[in-house]
């Protein structure tokens, strides 16, 4: 049982999946700020090794589990779910770093970059094609970023790396031929062996401060299996039933809830750039918005005559 497979520009049943994904990612630096005193590599092998368990649990309510079995014996899909499996590694790693380091708002101007790299994507390796009314809100919201990149030179590389992996995780597993939740349990089954060599190396040196060194921050870390596995599973379903550049301006919710935690929750700066930027992206959003509900109200009309 595999997710069906939207053609180009569809948004056929995505756009709850996507709204989920994304708000619980906006919210998730207050779970991992919980965590601080724990290495942020142990945190990324622990997210790995708790998530698996969880994706068997519900592939076998879902009867899914022989689309996992099938999907390990095909090199084809072996080969895509590495890659794509090394791209979210990389991201979560730095995204942690991000939240450990107090620069959440960098973090969060990596996930407004990320929707411009998926439009980028969806027309260069997808064929997929902006109306003018899109391409305008891309550009608003490139303005916006490059006005914002301009004031936080000092954490661009945390942002582009956000940006780049995550844009390139989403477009591999819009193509791979597998469903979201086989898929992901294979990305973390390769991603497997790292992770548990890096959990028994911290329990090995013992410093106190992770896995088994306390209860609460024990459970904590196995509670990260669920905020990693099901948002990714959301996402991954979203990403292959719409189009990847309505997908990408959705995403503008994460980070906008990121951004007002960093604001707000956090006390990091404002700096005026990122403020300006913040009214330029939205503006961006209504202006991407607009054209989608004019263009449903014109098919609508068109079913109805």
């Amino acid at each position: 049982m595999t997710d069906p497979k939207a053609p180009a520009g569809s948004n056929q049943g995505g756009l709850p999946y996507a709204l989920a994904a994304y708000g619980i990612w906006g919210f998730v630096p207050l779970f991992f700020k919980l965590l601080e005193s724990v290495p942020p590599v142990e945190v990324l092998a622990q997210r790995i090794i708790w998530s698996l368990p969880l994706c068997v649990v519900i592939m076998l309510a879902r009867h899914q589990i022989y689309d996992f079995l099938a999907a390990l014996k095909n090199v084809r899909v072996l080969r895509l779910l590495l890659a794509s499996a090394l791209l979210i590694a990389l991201n979560w790693l730095v995204y942690i770093y991000a939240i450990f380091t107090d620069h959440v708002l960098a973090a969060s101007l990596g996930y407004y970059l990320n929707p411009l790299v998926n439009v980028m994507l969806g027309m260069l390796v997808l064929g997929e094609r902006l109306s003018k009314l899109q391409m305008l809100a891309a550009a608003i919201a490139a303005l916006g970023v490059a006005i914002l990149l301009a004031g936080a030179l000092d954490t661009l590389w945390i942002s582009l790396t956000l940006a780049f992996s995550f844009g390139l995780y989403g477009l591999i597993r819009k193509i791979a031929p597998v469903g979201s939740l086989p898929g992901l349990a294979i990305e973390t089954t390769l991603l497997l062996p790292l992770a548990a060599a890096a959990a028994l190396y911290y329990i090995w040196i013992g410093d106190g401060a992770g896995f088994g060194s306390d209860t609460g921050i024990s459970w904590i870390l196995a509670a990260g299996g669920v905020v990693t596995a099901v948002p990714l599973l959301l996402f991954a379903t979203a990403a292959r039933r719409m189009s990847y550049a309505t997908l990408g301006f959705v995403q503008f919710l994460a980070p906008t809830l990121q951004f007002l935690l960093g604001l707000f929750a956090f006390g990091e700066p404002l700096k005026p750039a990122q403020f300006l930027c913040f009214l330029l992206i939205w503006t961006s959003v209504a202006v991407f918005s607009f054209d989608i509900w004019r263009k449903r109200r014109a098919e609508r009309a068109a079913v109805a005559a």
